[in-house]
């Protein structure tokens, strides 16, 4: 993600932070300044919201090492001013282990509720709790605050809404009845009707409520399609899909050779080689790069992506839809027996997704 700045790694998953939080602090600093609190009470305020980023972080790594277990990798943790994302290699297909890493979440907040719930003298009344929590963030309700955060992220991210925990968990439950597919239509569904009140409600009292509700009507939308079309491909191999017609470029040969291929066929990614072996991929976007920053006559070689992405021939679609889609801007190359028959980008399968999804009369069924 850009504009993040790498915290480090634990266990193995990096850790960054985007340049906004910096900007919630200083809100944070600047609401304490106006309502009239002194420099110490500012500076706890400061270290509680940094204490509750350190509790999403771990809450993140609950579905990380949960999603572990199950042979599921993370690739990092990023801290935002509204929570952390986890970028997860794929999902997990199983009901069970599907509400295991979705409820591994909520859970690690639970257990640190309980926790806090050792140092804190709770409050005798209603009251006496609104008391307390009146005078902002300080040393004698700090492990109180603590607490209520707690309890509040764990039962928020629960209700049944994607892409919050509560919408994974109660797929994971359907899925156990239903096909995956149909278990996420039903509830994406309920999620959009819950967003529905959201919005509803944001214009009565927190307009920010109003943006949780557009954010959980479009994320679940995204996941029915998401989940449908992994479904329309269920069954189908790379084999069916490869092109085995693709356009290939000596490394050496100059950027403007590849601007005029652009320019004379439907090819936007071509597949770089030397001596005959493939060496590299080059698409539209680093070729305008390479043209306004280098010139016409650079190398491609100095332009093209060299990480190049193998697929097996026999693969499930099913098992590399994710893949394809991270790599949206990448020509994958497809081998049998360690030898080049074809390639596969993210435009050839969306078009096989298209021809396939009209014949099928029996997506939703």
């Amino acid at each position: 993600m850009k504009g993040t700045f790498k915290l480090g790694k634990v266990a193995g998953i990096g850790l960054f932070i985007h340049w906004t939080f910096s900007l919630l602090i200083a809100f944070i600093i600047f609401i304490n300044y106006r309502t009239g609190y002194n420099a110490v009470q500012i500076l706890w305020s400061v270290i509680f919201v940094l204490c509750i980023f350190v509790t999403v972080v771990m809450h993140e790594f609950g579905h990380a090492l949960a999603a572990k277990n199950y042979g599921i990798q993370t690739r990092d943790i990023t801290l935002l001013p509204i929570g952390g994302l986890a970028r997860l290699d794929k999902l997990p297909e199983k009901p069970l282990e599907e509400l295991v890493v979705a409820f591994a979440g909520p859970l690690v907040n639970i257990v640190l509720a309980l926790i806090t719930s050792f140092f804190i003298t709770f409050p005798e009344n209603a009251e006496a709790l609104a008391a307390q929590l009146s005078t902002g963030v300080n040393a004698s309700n700090f492990f109180l605050n603590f607490f209520i955060v707690n309890i509040v992220l764990a039962v928020f991210n629960l209700i049944p809404a994607f892409p919050m925990d509560g919408g994974r968990v109660l797929r994971a439950l359907l899925a156990f009845k239903f096909r995956r597919h149909v278990a996420t239509r039903i509830a994406a569904r309920i999620g959009q009707f819950i967003a529905i009140g959201f919005i509803l409600l944001g214009f009565i009292s927190n307009p920010f409520l109003i943006f949780i509700g557009l954010f959980v009507i479009v994320s679940a939308q995204m996941e029915t399609e998401h989940a449908a079309s992994k479904f329309i491909l269920k069954g189908f191999k790379v084999r069916d899909v490869l092109m085995k017609q693709y356009q290939t470029i000596d490394a050496s040969a100059p950027i403007k050779t590849a601007i005029a291929l652009l320019l004379d066929s439907q090819s936007k990614i071509f597949m770089i080689t030397k001596d005959n072996e493939p060496v590299g991929t080059l698409n539209r976007d680093q070729m305008i790069v390479a043209l306004s920053e280098k010139g016409e006559n650079t190398v491609i070689s100095s332009a093209m992506n060299k990480n190049l992405i193998y697929l097996d021939v026999e693969t499930l679609l099913e098992d590399i839809f994710e893949l394809v889609s991270a790599n949206k801007s990448n020509l994958m190359l497809v081998m049998e027996n360690g030898i080049l028959v074809g390639t596969l980008d993210t435009e050839n399968l969306l078009e096989f997704l298209l021809i396939k999804g009209v014949k099928s009369k029996n997506v939703y069924v």
